[in-house]
């Protein structure tokens, strides 16, 4: 465990001290751990990889390194024992209508979506369309939803950014080749003008400006997670939703799918 306890530790930029001090240890203690010196109960690792803001999934590495089982099952989505889950969040993200709304997996995966999110898709190539559905992959594909969106240089910075913070909180390896992928599609925007609507309009938050049948709407991004997942599952799903950015937008949207 010595060696993936460092390894969290250091990823997070976190002493031994301070580490000690959070989880009520002593640096000495932490020191043994990480050397193989010592070996920490199941309660202490535990308490290690919560101070650590360590994945769920990665929680049971650690465990299993340590000497001990699994604390989290992972439940396939699918499975009668997330009945509640699933149709909680279909109720979710149909009661946003007529707005855009999304669930996604730790990589990306569309695993519901609700009419809003639909009517973006419309024209997109069949290719793109085969479950299971990628958000980033539909977002930033010159064949997807990429040449519609307006301020593409400011939004795929975001995207990639957030991707960026994924990995160094997961070390996931299949996050990181979707990140190489997406990152690698070739994009295509204007020398200028690209950001000139945004500067004249105020925003709280960076709209994603996007085109759809010969209008541009603009929304912004929220997205939410489940507090104090006991599931692995579970602690990797987020549920995305799109905020109307401006009133035309909303007005449109009420209109199209009222």
């Amino acid at each position: 465990m010595g060696p993936l306890l460092r390894g969290w530790r250091e990823r997070r930029r976190v002493s031994q001290l301070e580490l000690a001090l959070r989880a009520g240890s002593s640096a000495r203690h932490i020191s043994f751990v990480e050397t193989g010196r010592s070996r920490p109960s199941e309660d202490m690792v535990l308490r290690l990889a919560e101070h650590l803001d360590v994945p769920v999934r990665d929680r049971n590495s650690l465990l299993l390194a340590a000497g001990y089982a699994p604390r989290y099952p992972e439940t396939p989505l699918d499975d009668p024992a997330l009945e509640a889950l699933r149709e909680g969040v279909e109720r979710l993200i149909r009661g946003y209508e007529p707005y855009p709304a999304l669930v996604v997996d730790a990589t990306y995966s569309v695993v519901a979506a609700n009419r809003g999110i639909t009517m973006l898709l419309d024209g997109v190539p069949e290719h793109l369309l085969v479950p299971p559905l990628n958000a980033m992959r539909l977002t930033l594909h010159p064949e997807g939803l990429a040449p519609r969106i307006r301020n593409l240089r400011a939004w795929r910075g975001h995207l990639l950014a957030q991707m960026e913070r994924d990995i160094a909180l997961r070390r996931s390896a299949p996050l990181r080749a979707l990140y190489e992928e997406v990152a690698a599609y070739p994009y295509d925007v204007p020398e200028s003008g690209e950001d000139e609507q945004d500067a004249r309009v105020p925003h709280f938050a960076l709209p994603l400006r996007i085109e759809h049948d010969g209008l541009v709407l603009s929304f912004v991004s929220s997205i939410s997670t489940f507090n104090t997942p006991m599931d692995v599952t579970v602690s990797e799903l987020a549920v995305e939703t799109l905020l109307p950015a401006d009133p035309a937008t909303a007005k449109y949207l009420r209109s199209l799918l009222s």
